[in-house]
């Protein structure tokens, strides 16, 4: 058993089974990956994939198996080579991070900046996504850092370091009535049609929540999952936004923002890594910027508490701090 053929193996499982695509990916031959695979099923006396003809169609019961130690052996490879590197080359390498829209434009930014400009031999990339989209990627491994605030659940598989509280607005045209009103309720909200997050979206669910405490129905119309998109269509007059505060910053003249967060609580927006992870300095070092008080110590300390109900009672998210 080879480690190439596991990663031939893992690389196909997750480009769809085709094995066209992931020769290309791995700039290597098609033929040269399907005698590998062949191979490797030979030695061990079981089929991974099952087969149409010269097509791969689907992952057999004992692939699955294989495919998830083989996906855990790759991770500790990694992990390998990053020890190597950390001694060699503590400031070179590179830095995947997925995370939604409002986390990319407004709470990313000014952390991006300041670890360029101390990493300049740093590669990083930045993937946008839904929750989902992010767990997926996660799970398996194409990127190094998860960072999200609703269906953190999805994220089992990773350690989640809870980083900051924060508030929503309610946006409205300048002379909308909502604008006029001193102390505004839950309730003047619910007679107008709302323009919001995607449900399990950017802590859309307590949003929610919030209504069904009050035993109100909100008549949402229209869901997005980029800040911007919503700010288009309140300016369009299809309803009442909810976004993110910190998706306030750059509002438009026409538009003004009112204070919600007496009336929806708070949501955390966590930054998780895969379990075994070998963390490089720089990577530490950019989860302090996101998040001050997530020291190396802390982090290191956090990671050795045993299971993830026991890590939970770890950070009292209360006292977290809230974004700007």
């Amino acid at each position: 058993m080879k480690l190439q053929q596991l990663r031939y193996i893992w690389e196909v499982a997750h480009h769809g089974l085709n094995v066209s695509a992931t020769a290309q990916s791995l700039y290597t031959s098609q033929p040269g990956i399907s005698k590998q695979i062949r191979m490797l099923e030979d030695e061990l006396g079981v089929q991974i994939f099952s087969r149409s003809g010269k097509h791969l169609t689907s992952v057999t019961p004992a692939g699955k198996e294989i495919l998830q130690r083989a996906g855990d052996i790759l991770k500790k490879v990694e992990s390998i080579k990053r020890l190597a590197d950390e001694h060699t080359n503590p400031d070179l390498g590179s830095l995947s991070i997925a995370t939604t829209h409002t986390q990319a434009r407004y709470a990313l930014p000014s952390v991006i900046k300041q670890f360029i400009n101390k990493y300049p031999k740093v590669s990083l990339q930045v993937h946008q996504g839904t929750p989902m989209q992010i767990a997926e990627k996660a799970e398996e491994g194409g990127i190094d850092f998860a960072i999200a605030t609703e269906a953190v659940e999805l994220f089992k598989e990773l350690i989640m370091l809870p980083c900051y509280r924060w508030h929503r607005s309610i946006i409205v045209p300048r002379s909308h009535v909502l604008a006029k009103l001193e102390n505004i309720k839950l309730e003047d909200v619910a007679k107008y049609p709302i323009v919001t997050y995607v449900f399990g979206f950017t802590g859309r669910s307590r949003l929610d929540r919030a209504f069904e405490r009050k035993k109100l129905s909100p008549n949402v119309v229209f869901t997005a999952t980029d800040s911007d998109v919503i700010k288009t269509y309140v300016k369009l007059g299809l309803g009442v936004g909810i976004i993110a505060r910190m998706a306030c910053k750059d509002l438009d003249e026409e538009l003004v923002a009112i204070d919600a967060s007496h009336l929806i609580e708070p949501s955390v927006t966590y930054i998780g890594f895969r379990k075994g992870t070998y963390l490089k300095s720089y990577m530490y070092e950019f989860i302090r910027s996101f998040a001050p008080h997530l020291t190396r110590s802390v982090i290191e300390e956090y990671m050795c508490i045993p299971n993830s109900e026991a890590r939970k009672i770890y950070f009292d998210t209360t006292k977290l701090p809230f974004s700007c």
